[in-house]
C-alpha cells in the first residue's frame, strides 16, 4: 500500500513538471496538439497508478516522450509557419463586415445558435452591430463591433482620467516577498514601519501592496 502510495505522489509530481513545461495557458486557451498532450499523459500516468505491477520507469517513459514530442513539435511550430497551421490551423472569419460568413460556419462546425451565444458572452445582443468575428485557433471568438458601435473612450469623450499604476505585493497571507521588495524599492523597515502604523504583525496581515506612486494598501486576515 505505501509502494502505491509514493508511485502516486512521484507521478502527481511529474504530471506538473510536465503541464508546467508545456506553458501556463488554460484548458480553455490550449492549441489542439495540446489538448491532445494533456489527455494522453492524463490516461498514461493512471495506467501505472492503478496497477502495480507496472514498473514506475516503464510509466514514465511514454510520458516523457509525449513532452519531449510536444516540446519538438512546439519549436517546430515556431520556426515554420507551415508547421504552425498544420498543429494549430488558422484563425477562420465567421462575421465579414456585418455579414455572417455561413460556408465558414459550416466549414468549422459551428452552429448559428452556439455563434449567437459566443456574442453574448461578449455582451453583443445584435448580430447586425458586429463588423468582424474571428474564430480564433483556440477556439475562442474575438468579436469586433463597427466602430460607432463601440463605447467612447476618455480619449475620444475629452475626459482626463489619472494614470494608473500596477500594485506590487509585498506580502500575501502573511508571507513576505522579498524579492518583490526590490522591485518596489522598499526594505523590510519600511514594512515594518507600515505594520506598525496598523499596529499589526506580518502573520495577521493578509495582503500588503505598494505601487511606484507610494499608494499602500494593508488587508488584515478575517480570522486575525
Amino acid at each position: 500500500m505505501l509502494l502505491s502510495y509514493i508511485r502516486t505522489i512521484i507521478l502527481y509530481l511529474v504530471l506538473i513538471a510536465v503541464i508546467r513545461l508545456m506553458g501556463k495557458r488554460q484548458i480553455g486557451q490550449m492549441e489542439p496538439s495540446e489538448f491532445v498532450v494533456t489527455m494522453l499523459v492524463a490516461n498514461l500516468a493512471s495506467i501505472p497508478m492503478q496497477d502495480g505491477g507496472i514498473p514506475l520507469f516503464s510509466g514514465l517513459v511514454p510520458i516523457l516522450t509525449v513532452l519531449g514530442m510536444e516540446l519538438l513539435l512546439a519549436a517546430a511550430a515556431m520556426g515554420s509557419v507551415w508547421v504552425r497551421k498544420v498543429l494549430c490551423g488558422k484563425p477562420v472569419i465567421l462575421i465579414e463586415n456585418g455579414k455572417v460568413n455561413q460556408k465558414a460556419l459550416r466549414a468549422t462546425r459551428v452552429t448559428l445558435d452556439e455563434l449567437t451565444g459566443h456574442l453574448r458572452e461578449k455582451d453583443v445582443l445584435d448580430i447586425q452591430s458586429v463588423q468582424y468575428a474571428i474564430l480564433e485557433t483556440n477556439g475562442n471568438l474575438s468579436v469586433f463591433p463597427w466602430p460607432k458601435e463601440k463605447p467612447a473612450s476618455a480619449k475620444e469623450a475629452g475626459v482626463q482620467v489619472k494614470s494608473q499604476y500596477l500594485p506590487i505585493s509585498i506580502i500575501e497571507d502573511g508571507y513576505l516577498y522579498g524579492e518583490n521588495l526590490a522591485v518596489a524599492k522598499r526594505d523590510k523597515k519600511w514594512v515594518q514601519q507600515v505594520l506598525d502604523e496598523h499596529r499589526t504583525s506580518l502573520k495577521q496581515t493578509w495582503l500588503l501592496t505598494v505601487d511606484e506612486k507610494g499608494h499602500v494598501l494593508w488587508l488584515p486576515k478575517e480570522d486575525s
